[in-house]
């Protein structure tokens, strides 16, 4: 059987219910999965008209109401949600503790198992500022987890996240580039790659300073006695090229911007991102609610539709595309 893949419609007032619904007019997601979005039908319908998509949607209060029938999309409508609060390109309090809520929603679906991939349109933080619930904010990305970012044949997961550069060095530990090589590579092989090839790159120019000596290629050298494929630490300017020609499955970076540089260089619309260390497949796209143009119709779905592909895929255990 297909696996459902739920996904958060995203902020109202931006162009996540934009994106989606693009994506899944396509028809492409239906082939390879059961459809579900978590949000509000109201401003599902609002976007729909204002952009002029042509799609049928169906409200269910349940799960187990929904019935993912060819040409209909089940939109799980659980939060109520005034059509007021919904104004194109303006944050709303309101909006935003939907958007909590759906998430939440989308979070307890995935670990017990109800459906086999989430996905989250984008969100936006001046909305769920407006909510008062600044530690929510925190949790957009859950403890434990790393971001997978995807871009086409490129894939890089950093060992860090917002971290300033001047703290970078201390980050680059041998613990810490091991335990997300193990992680990266038990989550590719549940994703269905059974020899996953990792490169790790170095920290320093040409990967000659002393983390790179000291901490990383421990960690590289041990996770081979693990037999897990690794090599490094290779040069920061060169290693991402390479797993572009199909050397190397996914690059492990020392710190955000080093990967993500190259990962929006490469291909930016199409991008996604999986998030590794969940019992379920997670995913988001690379780009923000974008008010300026929410509900006009000129927003790209590509990274959408990848998102929706790919999470069928690596719930299926049927790799990347």
């Amino acid at each position: 059987m297909l696996p459902i893949v739920a996904t958060v419609i995203g902020d109202p007032c931006g162009v996540g219910p934009e994106v989606v619904l693009k994506a899944l007019a396509t028809g492409e997601p239906r082939a390879v999965s059961r459809p579900l979005l978590i949000g509000s039908l109201a401003a599902l319908e609002k976007t729909r008209a204002a952009c002029g998509i042509d799609i049928a949607l169906r409200a269910v209060g349940t799960l187990d109401e929904a019935r993912y029938a060819q040409g209909v999309v089940d939109v799980l409508d659980q939060f109520v949600l005034d059509p007021a609060q919904v104004e194109f390109g303006h944050a709303s309090a309101a909006c935003g503790e939907a958007v909590l809520y759906w998430l939440e929603s989308a979070e307890q679906l995935g670990r017990a198992g109800a459906v086999q991939a989430t996905i989250m349109a984008p969100i936006d933080s001046s909305a769920l500022r407006l909510t008062g619930r600044l530690k929510e904010l925190d949790d957009m990305q859950p403890a434990g987890t790393f971001l997978l970012r995807v871009s086409g044949a490129l894939r890089v997961v950093p060992i860090a996240e917002h971290v300033l550069m001047r703290d970078v060095p201390a980050t680059v530990t041998t613990q810490r580039v091991l335990d997300l090589m193990r992680l990266l590579n038990d989550s590719l092989r549940r994703f269905g790659l059974p020899e996953p090839r990792l490169a790790v790159a170095g920290l320093n120019p040409h990967a000659m300073g002393p983390e790179d000596r000291e901490q990383i290629a421990p960690a590289v050298e041990q996770a081979r006695t693990e037999g897990i494929s690794a090599v490094g630490p290779i040069s920061p300017d060169a290693v991402f090229r390479q797993c572009i020609e199909g050397r190397h499955d996914a690059v492990v970076s020392m710190y955000h911007d080093q990967g993500q540089i190259a990962v929006k260089t490469a291909v930016f619309e199409g991008a996604c991102s999986i998030f590794l260390g969940l019992p379920h497949v997670h995913l988001s796209i690379p780009h923000g609610s974008a008010y300026d143009i929410a509900g006009r119709g000129v927003a790209q779905h590509a990274s959408m539709l990848a998102a929706m592909l790919a999470a069928a895929a690596l719930a299926g255990g049927r790799g990347f595309l």
